[in-house]
C-alpha cells in the first residue's frame, strides 16, 4: 500500500500502526523441544510456527525460522510439597507461553522483590514451556471419556479412577512397591508368591502325623 494514502486516513493509519505493534509482542506459540536439561529444569525450543519479514520496498512476504529459545523454564505440575515430573525428550511438543516482563531475576533468585533486570517485554527470551499440546499428526487415541488416567501414549499401561471410585491399574509388565503394604480390606489374586513360594500350592509338615497339610483352599 502507498504511504502517502494513509495521510488523510487516520482511523486507516491508526490500525496499520496497531498491526505493527501486534506484530512485535509474543503471547504464546506451539514449539518443538530440541533437547532437555531435568537438572535445571529447562529446555531448548523451536518454535513451530515461523515469523514473515516482509520486505519494505516490495511487500513480498518470506517465512523465516526463529533461532531456538535456550534455557525456558518447564512447567510441571507442582505445589504444596509435591510435583508431577513427566520424562520430556527432543521431538515433544509444548506451549511456549511468553511473560510480559524479563524474568531472568526470578529465575536466578526466586521468591519477591525481583527487578527486572532488561526493560523488554513479551520477548522471546521470555518463555515457560508447558508440555501438553498435541498437533492433530501426534494426538494419542483411546481417551476415556468418564475415567482419569495417567498412561502412555499407547494406552497399554494406566492408573485410572472411576466415578464410583474405583481405582484400576494396567501394567502387563508388572507393579513393584518398596516398602510395607497395609491392606484394610479383601484381596483377591489368582496367584500369591511369597519368599519364592506359591501360596496355591505351598504345604506344612504335619507334626501329630506322618505326611504333610494338604494345599490351601
Amino acid at each position: 500500500m502507498d504511504r502517502n494514502s494513509l495521510i488523510n486516513d487516520p482511523v486507516l493509519a491508526n490500525l496499520y500502526g496497531l498491526d505493527g505493534l501486534q506484530s512485535q509482542m509474543w503471547t504464546a506459540m506451539p514449539g518443538i523441544v530440541q533437547s532437555v536439561d531435568l537438572a535445571k529444569m529447562t529446555c531448548v525450543v523451536t518454535l513451530a510456527i515461523q515469523g514473515v519479514v516482509t520486505d519494505t520496498v516490495t511487500n513480498v512476504e518470506t517465512p523465516v525460522t526463529i533461532n531456538p529459545l535456550h534455557d525456558v523454564p518447564i512447567c510441571f505440575p507442582s505445589a504444596g510439597g509435591f510435583t508431577l515430573t513427566l520424562p520430556m525428550a527432543a521431538g515433544d511438543e509444548v506451549l511456549v507461553v511468553i511473560a510480559s516482563r524479563c524474568i531472568d531475576s526470578w529465575w536466578a533468585n526466586g521468591g519477591l522483590l525481583n527487578v527486572p533486570m532488561e526493560a523488554r517485554m513479551h520477548d522471546l527470551s521470555d518463555g515457560f514451556a508447558i508440555p501438553g499440546p498435541r498437533s492433530q499428526p501426534r494426538v494419542i487415541s483411546g481417551i476415556s471419556a468418564t475415567k482419569a488416567q495417567l498412561r502412555n501414549d499407547a494406552g497399554t499401561v494406566y492408573v485410572e479412577i472411576t466415578p464410583a471410585g474405583a481405582v484400576n491399574i494396567v501394567a502387563p509388565a508388572g507393579a513393584g512397591i518398596t516398602g510395607n503394604l497395609t491392606v484394610s480390606g479383601t484381596i483377591t489374586a489368582a496367584e500369591v508368591i511369597g519368599g519364592g513360594k506359591h501360596l496355591s500350592t505351598h504345604t506344612h509338615p504335619v507334626t501329630t502325623a506322618p505326611g504333610t497339610t494338604g494345599a490351601p483352599n
